[in-house]
């Protein structure tokens, strides 16, 4: 089967009598090309079908104005907001997104990275797998000085550079506040501790506790992995408990409210019995009843500023690049949820 050969501007130039060179000027808008010959190429290249071969030029300039993301999940209503702001951002800025998602695997994480450093993006934005533990799948970007950023589930390492919130105070705020309710039995529903969200938050939730003079009982931590059907695993653990706990926080807002509603079949009365805390302000926060109190966490202005933090890597060819962190703002959304009867 033949294919259709490509129009070059060589094409153009011997149809019109024309040089090639005039030819390409006239098709970059060159001032120096009179209009009328402008418009009579503009023309002669819509009617031949040419189209401008975007990758040889990016060659040339060593730049594709492409950048790669990488997320966990596309499912995940928090990095849908993360991506719309990466989109805006990257807009404004004359950049396009390749997207992909990990799929929580590592091993998919280093083939996305693999096709990312392929399709010569000019950096990289990247939210970590669950179960990710060696960077090694990093090196072709950071041995040839490609910008990485990371963003909400990040890691330090040498000239890179972390958009977070603060995971720490965040769950110690919305544990202290839970036991300024009164609640003293709180049992904490987190990801997998490799990851610096998790990890962070379960921090903050011990240091919480202990402040509160709570002591830390390892059956009140639940781990896994955070989808819908964590929620329905930890209800059941709950319902199985001898001493029940009188609060439940959660590091989403999803399992926290699959949670609450396997509860609420079984009969358990919420907030009366069990009280229930989330993270993220996602939409489902605002439909379960009761609705349920949780962190706000800015999700579309994190990837607007992961994008801006990564192009001005790219537009600042010089800089010195050096590992740091940009920490956004959270804060605490008190529903009834939480309210103590």
């Amino acid at each position: 089967m033949s294919t259709e050969k490509e129009v070059t501007i060589y094409d153009i130039a011997q149809q019109l009598g024309l040089s090639a060179a005039t030819v390409s000027r006239a098709l970059k808008d060159h001032p120096a090309i009179n209009k009328n010959t402008k418009k009579k190429i503009q023309q002669a290249a819509k009617e031949l079908g040419y189209r401008h071969n975007n990758f040889a030029s990016n060659l040339r300039n060593k730049k594709t104005f492409t950048l790669g993301v990488i997320v966990p999940r596309l499912s995940s209503y928090f990095m849908s907001t993360i991506l719309a702001g990466m989109e805006l951002a990257a807009s404004k800025a004359g950049y396009n997104l390749i997207i992909a998602q990990s799929l929580e695997s590592e091993e998919k994480e280093a083939q996305n990275i693999q096709t990312m450093f392929h399709k010569r993006v000019d950096g990289l934005l990247i939210s970590l797998a669950a179960t990710t533990r060696s960077l090694s799948h990093l090196l072709p970007f950071t041995s040839k000085k490609i910008p990485i950023v990371f963003f909400d589930r990040t890691e330090n390492i040498p000239d890179t550079t972390s958009v977070t919130i603060d995971n720490f105070f965040s769950a110690y705020n919305i544990t202290k506040y839970l036991t300024s309710k009164g609640f003293k039995r709180i049992l904490h529903v987190s990801g997998n501790k490799l990851r610096n969200v998790y990890s962070e938050r379960i921090r903050g939730y011990k240091q919480a506790l202990a402040d509160a003079g709570i002591k830390f009982e390892e059956e009140l931590l639940f781990i896994d992995d955070m989808s819908e059907d964590t929620g329905i695993r930890a209800a059941e653990k709950i319902l199985k408990m001898k001493k029940k706990p009188d609060a439940v926080f959660s590091s989403n807002d999803t399992c926290a409210a699959y949670c609450m509603m396997h509860l609420k079949t079984a009969g358990v009365k919420i907030p009366e019995e069990i009280a229930f805390a989330g993270f993220n302000n996602d939409p489902i926060s605002k439909v379960i009843e009761p609705n349920l109190t949780t962190i706000n966490y800015p999700g579309f202005i994190m990837g607007e500023t992961a994008v801006n933090v990564l192009i001005g890597y790219l537009n600042e060819e010089h800089i010195t690049k050096v590992t740091n962190s940009v920490v956004l703002r959270s804060e605490l959304v008190v529903r009834q949820s939480t309210e103590k009867k």
